[in-house]
C-alpha cells in the first residue's frame, strides 16, 4: 500500500511482482528462516523477475517476458526476501535522471523539481518515499550511488564480481567495455546493507553462479 501511495506520488514503480503473497504462505511453512525472512524488497526494472519484463527502458524489450528469475533474485527468495515491485529507470541505463518513454519521469520525492539520480532512480524515490526499505539496484558508473546521494540514502557497490550481473542484451553493452557492471543494495542505513550482502553471499549464491568467488561474508570487515 505504501509502495502505491509513493509511486503515485513520483511515478517510481514500474510492475508489481505477482505471487507475493503465496510466497510469504511458503515461507511460513518453511522450518528454516533465511536473514531476510518476511522482508520485502523492491527490485530495479533490468534485472530480471520470472513472468515479467526487464525492458531497460526501452520499447523493443516489451515484449520479452523472462521465463526465470535471476540469479539474485532466486538468493533473495531462499533468504526469506519478498521482492514485490519493480522499478523505474532512465531509457538504456546510461543517464543520471530516471526517465524513459514507456514509464515517463520519476521525480525526488525529497523535492518534486528535482530528480532522484540514476540509474537506478525508481529505486532511490521508492525507498526515499518510504515505500520500501531495501531495494536492489545495479552500477557502472554510479548508478546506485548517485540516486542514493540524491535521495538521502545508504547504497553500496560490491566489488567486481561479488554480485554479478547478467544484463539485458542492449546494445550498448560493447564487448571492448571494461567496466564492470554489480548489483548491489540500496537502504536508508549502513546496518540494513550489511544485512542484505551477508545474506546475499551464501552458498545459494556460489551454487547457483559458480563464477562468483566463494568467499564468505566477513564481520570484522564490517566492524572496523
Amino acid at each position: 500500500g505504501e509502495a502505491l501511495e509513493v509511486t503515485r506520488e513520483v511515478n517510481c514503480v514500474t510492475d508489481f511482482i505477482h505471487g507475493c503473497e503465496d510466497q510469504l504462505q511458503i515461507l511460513k511453512k518453511q522450518k528454516e528462516k533465511g536473514l531476510l525472512y518476511g522482508i520485502p524488497v523492491s527490485i530495479k526494472n533490468n534485472i530480471n523477475c520470472k513472468g515479467h519484463v526487464s525492458s531497460g527502458g526501452m520499447v523493443k524489450f516489451l515484449g520479452q517476458v523472462k521465463e526465470e528469475d535471476s540469479v539474485i533474485v532466486q538468493v533473495l527468495k531462499s533468504q526469506g526476501a519478498i521482492p514485490f515491485v519493480k522499478t523505474n529507470i532512465p531509457q538504456t541505463m546510461i543517464n543520471y535522471d530516471c526517465s524513459n518513454l514507456i514509464f515517463g519521469q520519476t521525480l525526488n520525492p525529497l523535492n518534486h523539481q528535482k530528480t532522484p539520480g540514476g540509474s537506478s532512480g525508481g529505486e532511490g524515490a521508492l525507498i526515499a518515499g518510504g515505500g520500501s526499505i531495501l531495494g536492489i539496484g545495479s552500477d557502472i558508473a554510479g548508478s546506485i550511488r548517485l540516486p542514493s546521494s540524491f535521495c538521502g540514502l545508504c547504497g553500496l557497490k560490491p566489488t567486481g564480481n561479488r554480485i554479478r550481473y547478467f544484463p539485458t542484451p542492449v546494445l550498448f553493452f560493447h564487448p571492448s567495455w571494461r567496466l564492470q557492471r554489480m548489483l548491489g543494495p540500496m537502504a536508508r542505513d549502513v546496518d540494513s546493507l550489511a544485512l542484505c550482502m551477508k545474506a546475499l553471499i551464501c552458498e545459494e549464491m556460489f551454487r547457483l553462479d559458480p563464477t562468483v568467488p566463494p568467499i564468505p561474508f566477513d564481520e570484522e570487515v564490517r566492524l572496523r
